[in-house]
């Protein structure tokens, strides 16, 4: 007989899940449960080529052209997941109860939400769905002020394209620098000076205390530091959180995020997790990320396992983001304890390494596309390295490798 398998969510975590699913037993059912009524897309392009209009959400199905129906899975949009009836192996869904031999979770993050400045309210925008996305673009067109909420990477990221629009931005940030998780202090420092460059103002350090909507429908934001900006916009990226409610209530090990093995699988060995929603052993024991990369690779691992594998999932981080013409990448686990090597490089190109045990086990890097994939390699082979070689500029990554090979 068939094995059933059901994926619940509709991000790269559980697209991958699906198709690598359907690779591993091609005989198999494998549904695919989304509560938004498309074809899931890639969310990247949401705070940027979408919001300037370079790029429309359906430009970029994640599955590739056809989606996901042209490689043999069926997808249920426009369905919310209820509950998961372990005993009768069941999904309850908006759609009717979904019988499974396997069920792989990958519902993702949610935002994490400023009791001051709550969804629904007129003018304030949060960004995780391509609804949300038109529905700020939409306002944007409109707008001669705003102010974003968090200099995180969704924050500036949506900065740099109201910025590009020609809309006076300002950003509160709560940390005294920007991207204060994902960047070092002298790389965070470029970017601010970035886009500072571009017109864009920052109140670091700074809270917002009290929201009040005007009568005109701009909303005047009082901080912290006793100031008050009036936004005709107001965009909060403050960061999100596992959306691991649905684990929970069925009795599954949730620690801020799904617990799951090496090899996916949550306490319940019919039921895998992948991706955001999940906490999953690292180097330094349980682990949570949040980008895209992950997503894919820990949701193919996933879907892999479900159809009857047993693949262990190991990996070394990364991330990127565009603002204005900075693409900023990071790659590995990073280690306030590891040395930091910076490589001196021209104006607008940046590249920090840091090394451990004698080995780079991170990089950071804008503008650095080709050294990055060089460095990612040099980390996944924990090839030994100079310190000094990696400070000298006339130093190639891929002679390195081409060194140890």
């Amino acid at each position: 007989m068939a094995r059933n398998i059901v994926v619940i969510g509709g991000g790269p975590a559980a697209v991958f899940a699906a198709l690598e699913a359907k690779k591993r037993d091609s005989a198999a059912q494998v549904t695919l449960v989304t509560d938004e009524t498309c074809e899931p897309y890639e969310k990247p392009p949401l705070s940027k080529a979408v919001l300037i209009g370079k790029a429309r959400p359906e430009d970029a199905p994640i599955a590739g052209p056809g989606g996901l129906a042209k490689h043999g899975i069926a997808v249920k949009a426009g369905t919310r997941c209820t509950a998961i009836d372990r005993a009768a192996h069941q999904v309850v869904t908006t759609g009717g109860p979904l019988t499974y031999d396997s069920l792989v979770i990958a519902t993702g993050s949610l935002m994490r939400e400023l009791p001051l400045l709550p969804p629904g309210v007129p003018r304030v925008h949060y960004l995780r769905t391509e609804a949300h996305a038109r529905a700020l673009k939409t306002e944007l067109g409109l707008c001669k002020h705003l102010v974003v909420v968090g200099a995180g990477l969704i924050g500036l990221e949506v900065a740099a394209s109201a910025a590009e629009l020609g809309i006076e931005v300002r950003v509160i940030e709560f940390a005294p620098r920007v991207m204060a998780r994902a960047c070092d202090e002298d790389t965070g420092a470029l970017i601010l000076a970035e886009h500072q460059h571009r017109g864009v103002e920052f109140e670091l350090s700074t809270s917002v205390v009290q929201a009040t909507p005007q009568l005109n429908g701009s909303i005047a934001l009082e901080t912290s530091e006793g100031d008050l900006f009036v936004a005709d916009v107001v965009v909060v990226g403050t960061g999100v959180k596992p959306d691991d409610t649905l684990a929970a209530a069925a009795g599954l090990d949730v620690e801020d995020g799904i617990v799951v093995d090496a090899q996916c699988r949550t306490s319940d060995p019919d039921i895998f997790a992948a991706g955001d929603c999940t906490r999953f052993p690292g180097p330094q024991g349980l682990a949570r990320l949040e980008n895209w990369r992950h997503a894919q690779d820990h949701g193919a691992a996933a879907g892999r396992n479900a159809a009857g594998a047993s693949d262990s999932y190991n990996t070394v981080p990364s991330y990127w983001s565009e603002q204005y013409d900075l693409y900023i990448q990071g790659v590995g686990w990073f280690d306030p304890a590891a040395h930091r090597v910076r490589r001196p490089l021209p104006e607008k190109n940046a590249l920090m390494l840091e090394v451990k045990d004698g080995a780079i086990s991170a990089a950071l890097g804008i503008n650095v596309q080709r050294d990055l994939a060089a460095i990612r390699r040099l980390i996944e082979r924990k090839i030994p390295v100079d310190p000094a070689a990696l400070a000298d500029p006339a130093q190639p990554f891929n002679a390195m490798l081409k060194a140890k090979a």
